[in-house]
Protein backbone atom coordinates (compact mmCIF):
# COMPACT_ATOMS: atom_id res chain seq x y z
CA UNK A 1 0.00 0.00 0.00
CA UNK A 2 1.46 3.39 -1.03
CA UNK A 3 0.54 6.83 0.20
CA UNK A 4 1.36 10.23 -1.32
CA UNK A 5 1.88 13.42 0.62
CA UNK A 6 -0.42 16.18 -0.76
CA UNK A 7 1.19 19.37 -2.06
CA UNK A 8 0.59 22.63 -0.24
CA UNK A 9 -1.56 23.99 -3.07
CA UNK A 10 -3.93 21.02 -2.99
CA UNK A 11 -6.77 22.21 -0.77
CA UNK A 12 -7.74 20.01 2.14
CA UNK A 13 -11.08 20.04 3.91
CA UNK A 14 -9.82 22.30 6.70
CA UNK A 15 -8.28 24.71 4.18
CA UNK A 16 -11.59 24.93 2.31
CA UNK A 17 -13.41 25.65 5.57
CA UNK A 18 -10.89 28.38 6.43
CA UNK A 19 -11.24 29.93 2.98
CA UNK A 20 -15.03 29.86 2.70
CA UNK A 21 -16.01 30.53 6.31
CA UNK A 22 -13.18 32.77 7.54
CA UNK A 23 -11.11 34.33 4.78
CA UNK A 24 -13.83 34.93 2.16
CA UNK A 25 -16.12 36.77 4.64
CA UNK A 26 -13.14 38.92 5.64
CA UNK A 27 -12.38 39.69 1.99
CA UNK A 28 -16.05 40.54 1.31
CA UNK A 29 -16.20 42.78 4.39
CA UNK A 30 -12.98 44.46 3.26
CA UNK A 31 -14.51 44.95 -0.21
CA UNK A 32 -17.67 46.48 1.26
CA UNK A 33 -15.59 48.77 3.41
CA UNK A 34 -13.50 49.73 0.39
CA UNK A 35 -16.64 50.48 -1.64
CA UNK A 36 -18.08 52.68 1.11
CA UNK A 37 -14.74 54.41 1.52
CA UNK A 38 -14.44 55.05 -2.21
CA UNK A 39 -17.94 56.49 -2.26
CA UNK A 40 -16.99 58.92 0.46
CA UNK A 41 -13.72 59.72 -1.29
CA UNK A 42 -15.67 60.36 -4.49
CA UNK A 43 -17.91 62.80 -2.68
CA UNK A 44 -14.93 64.49 -1.07
CA UNK A 45 -13.08 64.70 -4.40
CA UNK A 46 -16.15 66.22 -6.06
CA UNK A 47 -16.45 68.74 -3.24
CA UNK A 48 -12.76 69.58 -3.60
CA UNK A 49 -13.09 70.25 -7.31
CA UNK A 50 -16.16 72.41 -6.67
CA UNK A 51 -14.25 74.26 -3.98
CA UNK A 52 -11.53 74.97 -6.52
CA UNK A 53 -14.07 76.58 -8.82
CA UNK A 54 -15.50 78.55 -5.92
CA UNK A 55 -12.05 79.85 -4.98
CA UNK A 56 -11.44 80.92 -8.58
CA UNK A 57 -14.82 82.61 -8.70
CA UNK A 58 -14.22 84.48 -5.45
CA UNK A 59 -10.81 85.56 -6.71
CA UNK A 60 -12.24 87.28 -9.83
CA UNK A 61 -15.54 88.38 -8.35
CA UNK A 62 -14.49 91.85 -7.14
CA UNK A 63 -12.44 92.94 -10.17
CA UNK A 64 -15.18 91.80 -12.55
CA UNK A 65 -17.82 93.55 -10.45
CA UNK A 66 -15.87 96.83 -10.63
CA UNK A 67 -15.28 96.37 -14.37
CA UNK A 68 -19.01 95.84 -14.93
CA UNK A 69 -19.82 98.94 -12.89
CA UNK A 70 -17.37 100.91 -15.02
CA UNK A 71 -18.62 99.21 -18.19
CA UNK A 72 -15.04 98.18 -18.91
CA UNK A 73 -15.55 95.12 -21.07
CA UNK A 74 -11.85 94.93 -21.90
CA UNK A 75 -10.98 94.54 -18.21
CA UNK A 76 -13.64 91.85 -17.89
CA UNK A 77 -12.14 89.94 -20.83
CA UNK A 78 -8.61 90.19 -19.42
CA UNK A 79 -9.77 88.86 -16.07
CA UNK A 80 -11.57 85.93 -17.71
CA UNK A 81 -8.50 85.10 -19.80
CA UNK A 82 -6.39 84.97 -16.66
CA UNK A 83 -8.86 82.50 -15.15
CA UNK A 84 -8.83 80.35 -18.26
CA UNK A 85 -5.04 80.09 -18.21
CA UNK A 86 -5.11 78.47 -14.78
CA UNK A 87 -6.00 75.17 -16.45
CA UNK A 88 -8.58 74.12 -13.91
CA UNK A 89 -11.56 75.44 -15.90
CA UNK A 90 -12.95 74.58 -19.32
CA UNK A 91 -14.63 77.88 -19.90
CA UNK A 92 -15.77 81.07 -18.14
CA UNK A 93 -18.40 83.74 -18.95
CA UNK A 94 -19.65 87.03 -17.49
CA UNK A 95 -23.30 88.03 -17.84
CA UNK A 96 -25.18 91.13 -16.84
CA UNK A 97 -28.16 91.02 -14.50
CA UNK A 98 -30.49 90.17 -17.41
CA UNK A 99 -28.45 87.17 -18.56
CA UNK A 100 -26.86 88.87 -21.55
CA UNK A 101 -23.28 87.84 -22.33
CA UNK A 102 -20.66 90.45 -21.51
CA UNK A 103 -17.46 88.44 -22.10
CA UNK A 104 -16.41 84.81 -22.34
CA UNK A 105 -13.33 82.57 -22.57
CA UNK A 106 -13.25 78.94 -23.65
CA UNK A 107 -16.37 76.88 -24.00
CA UNK A 108 -19.23 78.91 -22.61
CA UNK A 109 -22.88 79.72 -23.12
CA UNK A 110 -23.82 82.95 -24.89
CA UNK A 111 -27.34 83.63 -23.64
CA UNK A 112 -28.85 82.97 -20.21
CA UNK A 113 -31.73 85.39 -20.42
CA UNK A 114 -34.19 82.57 -19.96
CA UNK A 115 -32.19 80.55 -17.44
CA UNK A 116 -33.88 79.97 -14.12
CA UNK A 117 -30.52 79.41 -12.47
CA UNK A 118 -29.24 82.77 -13.72
CA UNK A 119 -32.39 84.57 -12.54
CA UNK A 120 -32.14 82.92 -9.10
CA UNK A 121 -28.47 83.91 -8.72
CA UNK A 122 -29.31 87.57 -9.44
CA UNK A 123 -32.39 87.62 -7.26
CA UNK A 124 -30.98 85.79 -4.23
CA UNK A 125 -27.35 86.85 -4.49
CA UNK A 126 -26.33 83.30 -3.65
CA UNK A 127 -23.99 80.95 -5.48
CA UNK A 128 -25.53 78.18 -7.58
CA UNK A 129 -24.18 75.12 -9.43
CA UNK A 130 -25.67 72.89 -12.07
CA UNK A 131 -24.70 70.19 -14.59
CA UNK A 132 -25.48 71.56 -18.06
CA UNK A 133 -24.89 70.52 -21.68
CA UNK A 134 -23.17 73.04 -23.93
CA UNK A 135 -22.55 72.27 -27.59
CA UNK A 136 -22.87 68.53 -26.91
CA UNK A 137 -20.46 68.59 -23.95
CA UNK A 138 -21.66 67.94 -20.44
CA UNK A 139 -20.32 70.62 -18.13
CA UNK A 140 -20.41 71.42 -14.48
CA UNK A 141 -21.30 75.11 -14.17
CA UNK A 142 -20.67 77.24 -11.12
CA UNK A 143 -22.54 80.56 -10.88
CA UNK A 144 -21.24 83.39 -8.68
CA UNK A 145 -23.12 86.75 -8.37
CA UNK A 146 -21.16 90.00 -8.77
CA UNK A 147 -22.19 93.33 -7.22
CA UNK A 148 -21.40 96.97 -7.67
CA UNK A 149 -19.88 99.19 -4.99
CA UNK A 150 -23.22 99.48 -3.19
CA UNK A 151 -23.67 95.67 -3.05
CA UNK A 152 -26.44 95.47 -5.62
CA UNK A 153 -26.10 92.48 -8.02
CA UNK A 154 -25.21 93.78 -11.44
CA UNK A 155 -24.36 90.44 -13.09
CA UNK A 156 -22.89 87.01 -12.47
CA UNK A 157 -19.97 84.78 -13.46
CA UNK A 158 -20.35 81.28 -14.94
CA UNK A 159 -17.29 79.02 -14.59
CA UNK A 160 -17.47 75.71 -16.43
CA UNK A 161 -15.59 72.48 -15.94
CA UNK A 162 -16.11 69.24 -17.81
CA UNK A 163 -18.28 66.85 -15.84
CA UNK A 164 -16.06 63.92 -16.71
CA UNK A 165 -13.18 65.60 -14.86
CA UNK A 166 -14.97 64.68 -11.64
CA UNK A 167 -15.46 61.06 -12.73
CA UNK A 168 -11.95 60.69 -14.21
CA UNK A 169 -10.20 61.57 -10.99
CA UNK A 170 -12.35 59.15 -9.01
CA UNK A 171 -12.04 56.38 -11.61
CA UNK A 172 -8.25 56.38 -11.35
CA UNK A 173 -8.45 56.26 -7.58
CA UNK A 174 -11.13 53.54 -7.64
CA UNK A 175 -9.21 51.39 -10.12
CA UNK A 176 -6.06 51.54 -8.06
CA UNK A 177 -7.99 50.79 -4.88
CA UNK A 178 -9.75 47.74 -6.33
CA UNK A 179 -6.51 46.44 -7.86
CA UNK A 180 -4.82 46.72 -4.49
CA UNK A 181 -7.80 45.01 -2.84
CA UNK A 182 -7.66 42.14 -5.36
CA UNK A 183 -3.91 41.76 -4.95
CA UNK A 184 -4.16 41.73 -1.18
CA UNK A 185 -7.03 39.21 -1.37
CA UNK A 186 -5.02 36.78 -3.50
CA UNK A 187 -2.02 37.32 -1.27
CA UNK A 188 -4.13 36.56 1.80
CA UNK A 189 -5.47 33.37 0.17
CA UNK A 190 -1.94 32.25 -0.66
CA UNK A 191 -0.71 33.07 2.83
CA UNK A 192 -3.61 31.19 4.46
CA UNK A 193 -3.20 28.10 2.24
CA UNK A 194 0.58 27.95 2.53
CA UNK A 195 0.58 28.94 6.20
CA UNK A 196 -2.03 26.30 7.02
CA UNK A 197 0.00 23.65 5.18
CA UNK A 198 3.27 24.57 6.88
CA UNK A 199 1.82 25.12 10.32
CA UNK A 200 -0.95 22.53 10.47
CA UNK A 201 -1.93 20.78 7.26
CA UNK A 202 1.19 18.67 6.72
CA UNK A 203 1.05 17.35 10.28
CA UNK A 204 -2.63 16.46 9.90
CA UNK A 205 -1.76 14.72 6.61
CA UNK A 206 0.95 12.74 8.43
CA UNK A 207 -1.61 11.62 11.02
CA UNK A 208 -4.03 10.55 8.29
CA UNK A 209 -1.23 8.68 6.54
CA UNK A 210 -0.33 6.83 9.75
CA UNK A 211 -3.96 5.86 10.38
CA UNK A 212 -4.34 4.65 6.78
CA UNK A 213 -1.19 2.53 7.06
CA UNK A 214 -2.44 1.08 10.35
CA UNK A 215 -5.77 0.29 8.67
CA UNK A 216 -3.92 -1.68 5.98
CA UNK A 217 -1.95 -3.72 8.52
CA UNK A 218 1.20 -1.72 9.38
CA UNK A 219 0.81 -2.12 13.13
CA UNK A 220 4.35 -0.97 14.00
CA UNK A 221 4.12 2.48 12.41
CA UNK A 222 3.88 5.44 14.80
CA UNK A 223 2.91 9.08 14.30
CA UNK A 224 5.46 11.88 14.50
CA UNK A 225 5.03 14.19 17.49
CA UNK A 226 6.25 17.26 15.59
CA UNK A 227 4.06 20.26 14.90
CA UNK A 228 1.76 22.41 17.06
CA UNK A 229 1.12 21.28 20.62
CA UNK A 230 -2.47 20.26 19.89
CA UNK A 231 -1.45 18.10 16.91
CA UNK A 232 1.48 16.66 18.90
CA UNK A 233 -0.94 15.78 21.72
CA UNK A 234 -3.22 13.98 19.23
CA UNK A 235 -0.19 12.13 17.80
CA UNK A 236 0.94 11.08 21.27
CA UNK A 237 -2.58 9.88 22.06
CA UNK A 238 -2.69 7.90 18.80
CA UNK A 239 0.70 6.34 19.58
CA UNK A 240 -0.43 5.42 23.09
CA UNK A 241 -3.57 3.84 21.64
CA UNK A 242 -1.50 1.81 19.13
CA UNK A 243 0.92 0.75 21.89
CA UNK A 244 -2.03 -0.31 24.03
CA UNK A 245 -3.49 -2.32 21.14
CA UNK A 246 -0.12 -4.00 20.62
CA UNK A 247 0.11 -4.86 24.31
CA UNK A 248 -3.41 -6.27 24.28
CA UNK A 249 -2.61 -8.30 21.16
CA UNK A 250 0.56 -9.64 22.77
CA UNK A 251 -1.33 -10.47 25.95
CA UNK A 252 -4.01 -12.21 23.89
CA UNK A 253 -1.37 -14.13 21.93
CA UNK A 254 0.39 -15.12 25.15
CA UNK A 255 -2.94 -16.20 26.64
CA UNK A 256 -3.73 -18.25 23.54
CA UNK A 257 -0.29 -19.86 23.64
CA UNK A 258 -0.74 -20.61 27.32
CA UNK A 259 -4.16 -22.12 26.65
CA UNK A 260 -2.65 -24.16 23.81
CA UNK A 261 0.07 -25.43 26.16
CA UNK A 262 -2.55 -26.29 28.76
CA UNK A 263 -4.56 -28.11 26.11
CA UNK A 264 -1.49 -30.06 25.04
CA UNK A 265 -0.70 -30.86 28.67
CA UNK A 266 -4.27 -32.04 29.17
CA UNK A 267 -4.05 -34.25 26.09
CA UNK A 268 -0.70 -35.57 27.29
CA UNK A 269 -2.15 -36.34 30.71
CA UNK A 270 -5.07 -38.12 29.10
CA UNK A 271 -2.65 -40.18 27.02
CA UNK A 272 -0.53 -40.86 30.08
CA UNK A 273 -3.60 -41.96 31.97
CA UNK A 274 -4.43 -44.36 29.14
CA UNK A 275 -0.83 -45.60 29.11
CA UNK A 276 -1.00 -46.00 32.87
CA UNK A 277 -4.09 -48.15 32.62
CA UNK A 278 -2.47 -50.28 29.91
CA UNK A 279 0.79 -50.51 31.84
CA UNK A 280 -1.01 -51.49 35.02
CA UNK A 281 -2.79 -54.28 33.17
CA UNK A 282 0.47 -55.42 31.56
CA UNK A 283 2.29 -55.37 34.89
CA UNK A 284 -0.48 -57.39 36.52
CA UNK A 285 -0.64 -59.92 33.68
CA UNK A 286 3.14 -60.28 33.22
CA UNK A 287 4.20 -60.05 36.84
CA UNK A 288 3.37 -63.64 37.82
CA UNK A 289 4.63 -65.34 34.59
CA UNK A 290 7.90 -63.43 34.75
CA UNK A 291 8.38 -64.48 38.36
CA UNK A 292 7.72 -68.12 37.45
CA UNK A 293 10.14 -67.95 34.48
CA UNK A 294 12.85 -66.39 36.60
CA UNK A 295 12.35 -68.93 39.42
CA UNK A 296 12.47 -71.96 37.15
CA UNK A 297 15.48 -70.64 35.28
CA UNK A 298 17.23 -70.15 38.61
CA UNK A 299 16.44 -73.72 39.72
CA UNK A 300 17.54 -75.09 36.33
CA UNK A 301 20.74 -73.09 36.65
CA UNK A 302 21.45 -74.67 40.03
CA UNK A 303 20.84 -78.18 38.68
CA UNK A 304 23.45 -77.83 35.95
CA UNK A 305 27.07 -78.70 36.52
CA UNK A 306 29.80 -76.15 36.19
CA UNK A 307 31.06 -77.80 33.00
CA UNK A 308 27.91 -76.93 31.07
CA UNK A 309 29.04 -73.38 30.43
CA UNK A 310 26.99 -72.77 27.33
CA UNK A 311 23.74 -73.76 29.06
CA UNK A 312 24.64 -71.67 32.08
CA UNK A 313 25.34 -68.68 29.82
CA UNK A 314 22.02 -69.06 28.04
CA UNK A 315 20.14 -69.37 31.35
CA UNK A 316 21.92 -66.23 32.59
CA UNK A 317 20.85 -64.39 29.48
CA UNK A 318 17.27 -65.55 30.00
CA UNK A 319 17.27 -64.34 33.58
CA UNK A 320 18.84 -61.05 32.48
CA UNK A 321 16.17 -60.42 29.88
CA UNK A 322 13.43 -61.39 32.37
CA UNK A 323 14.88 -58.91 34.83
CA UNK A 324 15.14 -56.27 32.15
CA UNK A 325 11.53 -56.88 31.10
CA UNK A 326 10.41 -56.60 34.70
CA UNK A 327 12.39 -53.37 35.05
CA UNK A 328 10.92 -51.92 31.86
CA UNK A 329 7.39 -52.61 33.08
CA UNK A 330 8.22 -50.92 36.36
CA UNK A 331 9.77 -47.94 34.56
CA UNK A 332 6.77 -47.65 32.27
CA UNK A 333 4.61 -47.39 35.37
CA UNK A 334 6.91 -44.70 36.73
CA UNK A 335 6.60 -42.81 33.43
CA UNK A 336 2.85 -42.47 33.90
CA UNK A 337 3.02 -41.22 37.49
CA UNK A 338 2.75 -37.56 38.46
CA UNK A 339 5.84 -37.45 40.68
CA UNK A 340 9.31 -38.90 40.33
CA UNK A 341 10.16 -41.81 42.59
CA UNK A 342 13.91 -41.21 42.75
CA UNK A 343 16.02 -38.19 43.52
CA UNK A 344 17.69 -36.19 40.76
CA UNK A 345 20.73 -35.69 42.99
CA UNK A 346 22.17 -39.07 42.02
CA UNK A 347 25.46 -38.79 40.07
CA UNK A 348 25.54 -40.60 36.74
CA UNK A 349 28.64 -41.25 34.62
CA UNK A 350 27.59 -40.69 31.04
CA UNK A 351 30.26 -42.87 29.38
CA UNK A 352 29.42 -45.86 31.62
CA UNK A 353 25.71 -45.30 31.01
CA UNK A 354 26.17 -45.27 27.22
CA UNK A 355 28.23 -48.49 27.21
CA UNK A 356 25.59 -50.26 29.32
CA UNK A 357 22.85 -49.07 27.00
CA UNK A 358 24.80 -50.29 23.95
CA UNK A 359 25.29 -53.72 25.54
CA UNK A 360 21.58 -53.97 26.30
CA UNK A 361 20.68 -53.13 22.70
CA UNK A 362 23.26 -55.59 21.27
CA UNK A 363 21.36 -58.49 22.89
CA UNK A 364 18.12 -57.34 21.21
CA UNK A 365 19.09 -56.60 17.60
CA UNK A 366 18.47 -59.35 15.06
CA UNK A 367 21.12 -58.21 12.54
CA UNK A 368 24.49 -58.20 14.29
CA UNK A 369 26.09 -56.49 11.29
CA UNK A 370 25.20 -53.10 12.86
CA UNK A 371 28.29 -51.57 14.41
CA UNK A 372 28.15 -49.17 17.38
CA UNK A 373 30.81 -46.44 17.29
CA UNK A 374 31.13 -44.53 20.60
CA UNK A 375 33.09 -41.22 20.74
CA UNK A 376 33.09 -39.81 24.28
CA UNK A 377 36.07 -37.46 24.67
CA UNK A 378 34.91 -35.81 27.90
CA UNK A 379 33.89 -37.02 31.31
CA UNK A 380 30.31 -35.89 31.64
CA UNK A 381 28.85 -36.19 35.11
CA UNK A 382 25.08 -35.89 35.12
CA UNK A 383 22.62 -35.39 37.96
CA UNK A 384 19.68 -37.72 37.62
CA UNK A 385 18.19 -41.16 37.90
CA UNK A 386 20.47 -43.72 36.27
CA UNK A 387 17.78 -46.28 35.49
CA UNK A 388 15.58 -43.64 33.86
CA UNK A 389 18.42 -42.26 31.77
CA UNK A 390 19.46 -45.79 30.76
CA UNK A 391 15.90 -46.47 29.62
CA UNK A 392 15.97 -43.26 27.54
CA UNK A 393 19.28 -44.10 25.83
CA UNK A 394 18.27 -47.73 25.25
CA UNK A 395 15.13 -46.53 23.45
CA UNK A 396 17.13 -44.10 21.27
CA UNK A 397 19.82 -46.68 20.45
CA UNK A 398 17.23 -49.38 19.75
CA UNK A 399 15.44 -47.15 17.24
CA UNK A 400 18.77 -46.20 15.62
CA UNK A 401 19.89 -49.85 15.39
CA UNK A 402 16.57 -50.92 13.89
CA UNK A 403 16.77 -48.17 11.23
CA UNK A 404 20.53 -48.40 10.49
CA UNK A 405 22.04 -50.26 7.57
CA UNK A 406 25.48 -50.82 9.07
CA UNK A 407 26.47 -48.26 11.68
CA UNK A 408 25.22 -46.27 14.67
CA UNK A 409 27.46 -43.40 15.82
CA UNK A 410 27.33 -42.02 19.37
CA UNK A 411 29.10 -38.75 20.22
CA UNK A 412 29.19 -36.80 23.50
CA UNK A 413 30.66 -33.30 23.97
CA UNK A 414 30.41 -30.49 26.50
CA UNK A 415 28.95 -27.14 25.49
CA UNK A 416 28.88 -24.51 28.22
CA UNK A 417 27.06 -26.13 31.15
CA UNK A 418 25.43 -28.86 29.06
CA UNK A 419 26.35 -32.29 27.84
CA UNK A 420 25.31 -32.83 24.22
CA UNK A 421 24.79 -36.43 23.05
CA UNK A 422 24.25 -37.04 19.32
CA UNK A 423 23.12 -40.45 18.05
CA UNK A 424 23.31 -40.87 14.26
CA UNK A 425 22.34 -43.78 12.01
CA UNK A 426 22.81 -44.45 8.30
CA UNK A 427 19.21 -45.47 7.68
CA UNK A 428 16.58 -43.86 5.43
CA UNK A 429 15.79 -41.04 7.90
CA UNK A 430 12.42 -39.52 8.76
CA UNK A 431 9.77 -39.32 6.06
CA UNK A 432 9.13 -35.84 4.64
CA UNK A 433 5.43 -36.32 5.28
CA UNK A 434 6.01 -36.61 9.05
CA UNK A 435 7.12 -33.78 11.31
CA UNK A 436 10.00 -34.87 13.59
CA UNK A 437 8.26 -33.39 16.64
CA UNK A 438 5.29 -35.71 16.08
CA UNK A 439 7.53 -38.74 16.82
CA UNK A 440 7.91 -37.49 20.40
CA UNK A 441 4.21 -38.00 21.06
CA UNK A 442 2.94 -41.29 22.53
CA UNK A 443 1.73 -43.99 20.11
CA UNK A 444 3.25 -42.27 17.06
CA UNK A 445 5.51 -44.66 15.14
CA UNK A 446 6.98 -45.12 11.67
CA UNK A 447 7.17 -48.90 12.01
CA UNK A 448 4.69 -51.35 10.55
CA UNK A 449 1.76 -52.60 12.59
CA UNK A 450 2.94 -55.05 15.24
CA UNK A 451 6.57 -53.90 15.06
CA UNK A 452 6.39 -50.88 17.36
CA UNK A 453 4.21 -49.34 20.03
CA UNK A 454 5.16 -45.68 19.51
CA UNK A 455 6.21 -45.32 23.16
CA UNK A 456 10.00 -45.41 22.83
CA UNK A 457 10.71 -41.80 21.89
CA UNK A 458 7.77 -40.57 23.98
CA UNK A 459 9.29 -42.22 27.07
CA UNK A 460 12.72 -40.86 26.13
CA UNK A 461 11.34 -37.33 25.72
CA UNK A 462 9.57 -37.61 29.07
CA UNK A 463 12.76 -38.77 30.81
CA UNK A 464 14.93 -36.06 29.23
CA UNK A 465 12.37 -33.38 30.16
CA UNK A 466 12.30 -34.67 33.74
CA UNK A 467 16.06 -34.08 33.89
CA UNK A 468 15.79 -30.51 32.59
CA UNK A 469 17.07 -31.35 29.11
CA UNK A 470 15.82 -31.25 25.55
CA UNK A 471 15.51 -33.70 22.66
CA UNK A 472 15.36 -32.94 18.94
CA UNK A 473 15.39 -34.97 15.72
CA UNK A 474 16.56 -34.09 12.23
CA UNK A 475 17.52 -35.78 9.00
CA UNK A 476 21.20 -35.81 8.02
CA UNK A 477 22.22 -34.17 4.72
CA UNK A 478 23.18 -37.42 2.97
CA UNK A 479 21.03 -40.07 4.65
CA UNK A 480 20.07 -41.19 8.09
CA UNK A 481 18.70 -39.48 11.17
CA UNK A 482 20.27 -37.68 14.12
CA UNK A 483 18.85 -37.54 17.64
CA UNK A 484 20.34 -34.74 19.74
CA UNK A 485 19.95 -34.89 23.53
CA UNK A 486 21.01 -31.98 25.74
CA UNK A 487 21.31 -32.61 29.49
CA UNK A 488 22.55 -30.21 32.17
CA UNK A 489 25.87 -31.14 33.81
CA UNK A 490 25.95 -31.77 37.52
CA UNK A 491 27.30 -28.62 39.21
CA UNK A 492 30.91 -29.02 40.22
CA UNK A 493 31.70 -28.58 43.92
CA UNK A 494 34.10 -25.67 44.38
CA UNK A 495 36.93 -26.48 46.67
Amino acid sequence: MTSTQPHWWQLSGIQKVLLFYVLMPLIVIAGLGLGIGLERLSSQESDRLKDDLELIGRAIRLPIGEALSNRDEEAVSRTLQSVFTIGRVYGASVFDANGNLVASAGLAETDLTRSEVAREVVLTGEQQDQYREVLGTELYSYFIPVTDASGIPNGFIQINRRARDFDRSFERLSQNAWLIWGGISFLMIGVVVFGHYRGLGRFVSDLRDVMTRVEYGSRKVRASTDGPEEIAAIARGLNRMLDSIDRKDQELLARQEHEHELSEQLQSREKMAAIGRVASGIAHELGAPLTVIDGRARRLEKSLSATETDSLRQLGAIRGQVGRLTRIVRQLLNYTREEAQESLEQSVQLEKLLHEAVESVRHEITHPAVHFDIHVTVTCLLAGRENRLELAFVNVLRNAAQAAKAQVSIEAVEEADECVIRVQDDGPGISDELEPEKLLEPFVTTKSTGEGTGLGLAITHQVITEHGGSLSLRNLPMSGCEVEIRLPLKPRVKG
